[in-house]
């Protein structure tokens, strides 16, 4: 196993063995002939890659004294920095945990001190021209240069078979994998790269006419990619909600040290500009620090410079490998003539800290840290569009198809709404030619998340429809000890159909920037989805506790510490003069100081001491803003939007159409939360246009058209990655799971993704949402275990996760009402589980009474009628002094007529409709368990998990010291036919249970 100590010492060995480089050259020219890359920007992509290696060996470092928590690191995979440079501080990121050197680049991209700012080789035109094998010359080093065949396969950027993928355009540029009639030819050495940064647009060299200028938008549906303009650049977005680069101009320095960068005059500063996309989003958008909104947003945590703290005695527990063991001065080496201008590198350094610092803290789960608070270790920071992701492999995938396919929805719309005015169209919260990338390991291209988040892109992309999404798969060769077998990796992204395929060697990290730019720049100019497979290493195995030599040769990690891409960097930037091995370890010796310092600082740091600190973020209840959002909602109803109302109606509104069934009930609510919620949408399997297996969403798509009632492919994990995506960019997704049987195939959707977000963002982030499911027993003539599923201990275990039953048809608009402003204003997760049996049951104790239906209420009557989270519905039968029946769903509907029966035994009850399962209402339960003494469960879910056991623990917990007795379902799966009633709770049971417990 490589020790933080060996690779230390290999690093330094090596630099101290880099030849002196020829000549010196200006780091403002590219750092070769055709590359993209300047000296200075691969200056700082170096500085950021050494920031990331010193974090993995700060990291080691604080465990070895058990004050760090965490020591998966990105050594090895620094090369994701380049991929970082190629993309714009506005693109969301949701980073697997191997990305240290990512997030700081981007954080000196979003500061706008990252030289270049923007991403020049996005004006490379498309290569969709194949190349003759035989033509290309292969890498010195045996290793394919990117855009080069090697063996036989296809160049990056083209899929190996040829075949073309879905939406050819219609002006003649090829679609993804097909060759363009003599268009500029992949693979043509670095001069295809495209211009250094600055100079103007050079035509591309080909005989074909029609091929496609830099910066020239070249499908019909595409974005317009202009060349960023010469020098640091930041971004601002224009009035058309695009992403433009700004010149930033740096002023001289003076004697009196650093003067602080400033923007163009001619321009707002990145302080004052609400507009500019390299400030905090929360401070661009109102909506985003506005408790209603619905998007991601900043906490208003600072990120304090690591020169802001003194070390307050911090004990020195031994030397970080490779940093000085004195943290009191900077080491005199530090300053050497590489790049050490006041008003350039301190600016990208000082960001550098700052990421270091968010890194360093969420190791030692520092309170302080910005984005989890110390509750996880994760890469994320709203102002610098980076969505934390869980640990949980390839899960986040999924989210991103869903955030790719809202971006670009949103995109296609009218935006001169405020995301905050109800009454407005929906607003992204990103610029409209946002992408959204993704990165994950090789080993989680077998992950089921993965093939469903690949194949929905693909599926998508088939029909037609746009969705901007990079995928980036850092590929070391391994899954902990588990090797990814030779070319699987490869194989397997180029046959997603649909998603474009590019592929380069990290160690490159010129070439690495090229294709990325490439990738990003496809991806932004036709919004279609694509693969970057970046090819890396694995250092210090896979984390800290991990003995990789029982499982990998010596000889075989001596080859990928040979290909570690800092030293790459490193020596690129010897051979092309800008620095020499002295001055680039200088700097690694800066910046380990200045991490170990930062480290010694975050040690001090608060932890989270009570459990109302941990669960702070984890569900906002704002009970009182709910209940306001339902009333502002009834006011428009009634008011400025009656006439749009009544026209969405047939001029026939639900109230004037007599008593409901709880699926009509339930129609008419979807549809007036569409009015009320612009950024609502609907969609599942067979909601458009069937509208519903049970006809819950019929009509919907016709009045509110296929941009917000649409059909999905048949893959629930897809479905709720829709949703969270949507609910990510700012919409109100209301997704459908056909069936609760259905929704465990993808319940880590709802557990590890939707439930954690605002857990480990402090609600910087959210994914609002309301998850319709049909489900429960009892459907007659229809059945069998898959649609009369009766369990949901899943859900009711999800911390955060809110659990509605609506089991009465006037009941169930009001608290799908709750669900939605809930979600509106706290960003609450929401499952509304509808029981099946009574979509469309009218009557309650006798054929053709129709009690079991109920009316609708008028707008004036939503205030009135509120349902709060947590509240439950009591009915009184006869006397309701001797006996309390507490049930949900079609218990219900059986408790009632129970009650009736045991009223004419004289017998009085209180029959309990929970109508919440999570959470219980507690208060409710407590109430009326102590108004008789004696507490009936009526539990349709099963007996071991089911909900009767949380209901008899709640009474415990509370002290109650009446008599209890619980009627569940058999631990079992319901049988098709006569045989369900076997195992299902009946109205017989009921009653003869309340006799039972009367009789004790």
């Amino acid at each position: 196993m490589t020790t933080p100590q060996d690779l230390d010492d290999r690093f330094r060995e090596t630099l101290g063995a880099l030849p002196e480089p020829e000549r010196r050259c200006d780091p403002a020219q590219p750092v070769r002939p055709g590359a993209a890359l300047t000296g200075r920007q691969l200056l700082a992509l170096f500085d950021a890659q050494v920031t990331s290696r010193q974090l993995d060996l700060a990291g080691r470092w604080l465990r070895s004294f058990d004050e760090g928590f965490y020591t998966i690191g990105s050594a090895g995979h620094e090369a994701n920095a380049a991929v970082a440079a190629a993309l714009r501080p506005t693109d969301p990121a949701l980073l697997h945990y191997r990305s240290g050197a990512f997030y700081c680049l981007r954080a000196a991209q979003a500061a706008g001190v990252f030289p270049g700012g923007g991403t020049p080789a996005e004006g490379v035109p498309d290569r969709d021209a194949d190349t003759d094998p035989a033509t290309t010359a292969p890498h010195p080093d045996g290793v394919p240069v990117a855009g080069h065949f090697s063996d036989g396969v296809a160049a990056a950027g083209h899929l190996s078979d040829g075949a073309a993928a879905a939406g050819d355009f219609s002006d003649g540029v090829a679609a993804a994998g097909q060759p363009s009639d003599g268009a500029a030819a992949a693979g043509d050495g670095d001069d295809a790269l495209g211009p250094p940064p600055g100079a103007d647009p050079e035509p591309v060299v080909t005989d074909d006419p029609r091929a496609v200028r830099a910066g020239v938008p070249d499908a019909p549906d595409g974005v317009a990619v202009s060349p960023p303009p010469a020098g640091p650049v930041t971004y601002r977005v224009g009035a058309d909600g695009t992403a433009e680069p700004v010149p930033r101009h740096r002023p001289t320095p003076t004697a009196a040290g650093p003067v602080p960068a400033v923007t163009d005059p001619a321009q707002p500063s990145a302080s004052t500009d609400p507009t500019s996309a390299s400030t905090d989003p929360a401070s661009t958008d109102p909506a985003l620090t506005d408790p209603a909104s619905t998007g991601p947003g900043h906490t208003g945590t600072g990120h304090t410079g690591p020169g802001d703290v003194t070390p307050a005695g911090v004990a020195d527990r031994g030397a970080v490998a490779g940093t000085p063991s004195a943290p009191a001065d900077r080491p005199a080496s530090a300053t050497g003539p590489a790049e050490r201008s006041p008003g350039d590198r301190d600016e990208w350094e000082q960001a550098y800290a700052e990421a270091a610092r968010d890194v360093l803290s969420g190791m030692v789960a520092s309170a302080r840290d910005p984005i989890a608070g110390g509750r996880h270790k994760v890469f994320g920071r709203a102002d610098l569009a980076v969505v934390p992701t869980t640990s949980t492999i390839a899960s986040h995938l999924p989210r991103a198809v869903g955030l790719g396919l809202a971006v670009e929805r949103l995109r296609r719309i009218d935006t001169a709404g405020r995301r905050d005015d109800p009454a407005g169209p929906p607003r992204s919260p990103w610029p409209r030619d946002a992408i959204v990338v993704c990165s994950f390991g090789d080993a989680s291209v077998n992950h089921a998340s993965a093939t469903a988040a690949f194949n929905t892109a693909g599926w998508y992309d088939h029909t037609g429809l746009r969705i901007p999404v990079l995928f980036v798969c850092e590929d070391n060769g391994l899954g902990i000890s588990v090797r990814s077998p030779d070319g699987w990796v490869e194989r397997t992204l180029r046959a997603r159909p649909g998603v474009r395929y590019f592929t380069v060697d990290g160690t490159d990290p010129v070439a690495a920037y090229a294709m990325a730019a490439e990738a990003a720049g496809w991806v932004r100019r036709h919004r279609r989805p694509a693969v970057l497979h970046l090819r890396t290493v694995r250092l210090l195995g896979h984390a800290g506790a991990d003995a990789e030599r029982a499982y990998r040769s010596t000889a075989e990690i001596a080859a990928d510490e040979a290909r570690d891409p800092v030293l790459a960097t490193a020596r690129l930037l010897v051979e092309a003069g800008v620095a020499t091995g002295e001055e680039l370890l200088a700097r690694y010796d800066e910046q380990g100081w200045q991490v170990r310092r930062t480290a010694e600082e975050v040690l001090d740091e608060p932890k989270l001491a009570t459990p109302a600190e941990v669960v702070a973020p984890l569900s906002p209840r704002r009970p009182l803003r709910v209940a306001t959002a339902v009333a502002r909602a009834a006011e428009r109803a009634a008011g400025p939007d009656a006439a749009s109302r009544a026209e969405a109606f047939g001029g026939r509104p639900p109230e004037l159409a007599g008593p409901l069934t709880l699926a009509q009930s339930i129609n008419a609510a979807l549809a007036d939360g569409m009015l009320s919620h612009p950024q609502l949408a609907v969609f599942g399997e067979d909601v458009a246009a069937k509208g519903g297996v049970y006809g819950v969403t019929k009509g919907l798509r016709e009045r509110f058209g296929a941009a917000r009632v649409f059909d999905t492919l048949l893959d629930e994990t897809s479905v709720l990655g829709l949703g969270l995506g949507a609910g990510l960019a700012g919409m109100l997704p209301v997704p459908e799971i056909q069936y609760l049987a259905y929704l465990h195939n993808a319940e880590d959707q709802l557990r590890g993704e939707a439930a954690t977000m605002q857990f480990f963002s402090q609600g910087a982030f959210r994914n609002p949402m309301v998850v319709r499911v049909p489900g429960l027993a009892y459907q007659e003539g229809f059945g069998g275990h898959f649609h009369n599923d009766n369990s949901v201990a899943v859900l009711r275990d999800v911390p955060g996760l809110v659990v509605a039953v609506p089991a009465r048809p006037d009941d169930a608009a009001p608290l799908l009402r709750t669900c939605l402003a809930a979600a509106v204003v706290d960003g609450t997760v929401s499952v509304f589980l509808e029981p099946i049996a009574l979509y469309h049951t009218r009557d309650l104790y006798e054929p053709g009474d129709g009690e079991w239906m109920g009316p609708y209420p008028e707008p004036g009557a939503w205030a009135a009628g509120h349902v709060p989270i947590g509240r439950a519905r009591v009915y009184g039968v006869g006397s309701a002094e001797d006996i309390t029946i507490v049930t949900f769903g079609n218990g219900v509907r059986m408790s009632l007529r129970a009650a009736s029966t045991l009223a004419d035994e004289g017998i009085g009850s209180r029959v309990v409709d929970l109508r919440w399962l999570a959470p219980l209402p507690v208060a409710d339960l407590i109430r009326e368990a102590s108004a008789t003494g004696r507490v009936l469960v009526v539990d349709e879910t099963r007996r071991s998990g089911g909900v009767g056991e949380g209901i008899l623990a709640t009474l415990v917990d509370a002290g109650y010291v009446g008599a209890a007795r619980r009627v569940a379902a058999v631990d079992s799966f319901v049988p098709l036919g006569p045989a369900a009633r076997q195992v299902l709770v009946s109205e017989d049971a009921i009653t003869q249970g309340a006799r039972t417990l009367l009789a004790r």
